[in-house]
C-alpha cells in the first residue's frame, strides 16, 4: 500500500485521553540546559539586535513570558513537565555520563554510538562565561531573570546556575 501522507499534529491538538494512550507508548527523554546559560548561547549566536548583554537580558525581560522566543523561554512553558512524565532528564554539561546510560537502557552500544564529549572542558568554559556575562547585569536585573525562570530553577537540577543566588 502506498505510505499515507499524515499532517502532524501538536501533543496539545490531542485530548487527555489520546495524550495518555500516545506518550505512554514511548520513552521520553528531556534535554535541559541552565536558562541563564541558554540566554548567553542566545546573545553569542545574535539572537538579539542589543549591543551589550545587559540590554539583551532587558529585551528579554521586556518580552515577557508570552512573547519570549523559544529560545530563552522558560523550559517549563516549552515541556510541560508537570503534564509529561518525562522518563529521563539530561542536564548539558553532563552529556558523556547520561547518554551512554541512557543507550545501555535502551539495549544499544553505548561506546558505538557515542562522540567523545569534553563535558568538564566545556563546564569550566561555561562557568568562567557566565560569571563574566553576570557580573555585567544589574542586581534589579538578576532579581528579575531569578523570577523569569523560577519555575524552570525549580523544576531542574539547576543548583549550581547564577540565578538561584
Amino acid at each position: 500500500y502506498p505510505h499515507q501522507q499524515v499532517p502532524e499534529r501538536q501533543l496539545s491538538e490531542f485530548n487527555l485521553t489520546e495524550m495518555k494512550t500516545m506518550l505512554g507508548s514511548y520513552t521520553k527523554v528531556l534535554f535541559v540546559r541552565d536558562p541563564f546559560q541558554r540566554l548567553i548561547s542566545a546573545f553569542m549566536q545574535g539572537m538579539g539586535s542589543s549591543s551589550s548583554f545587559s540590554s539583551f537580558v532587558q529585551d528579554v525581560l521586556a518580552s515577557g513570558h508570552h512573547n519570549a522566543s523559544k529560545t530563552w523561554k522558560p523550559l517549563v512553558s516549552l515541556c510541560r513537565p508537570c503534564l509529561v512524565q518525562y522518563d529521563y532528564v539530561v542536564v548539558f554539561g553532563f552529556l558523556g555520563q547520561e547518554l551512554g546510560h541512557l543507550l545501555r537502557r535502551a539495549g544499544l552500544l553505548a561506546d558505538s554510538f557515542l562522540p567523545k564529549f569534553t563535558d568538564s572542558e566545556v563546564r569550566w568554559t561555561y562557568s568562567w562565561l557566565s560569571e563574566q556575562m553576570f557580573s555585567e547585569l544589574s542586581p534589579q536585573q538578576k532579581k528579575q531573570l531569578s523570577h523569569f525562570y523560577r519555575w524552570d530553577l525549580s523544576a531542574f537540577p539547576f543548583s549550581s546556575s547564577l540565578l538561584m543566588g
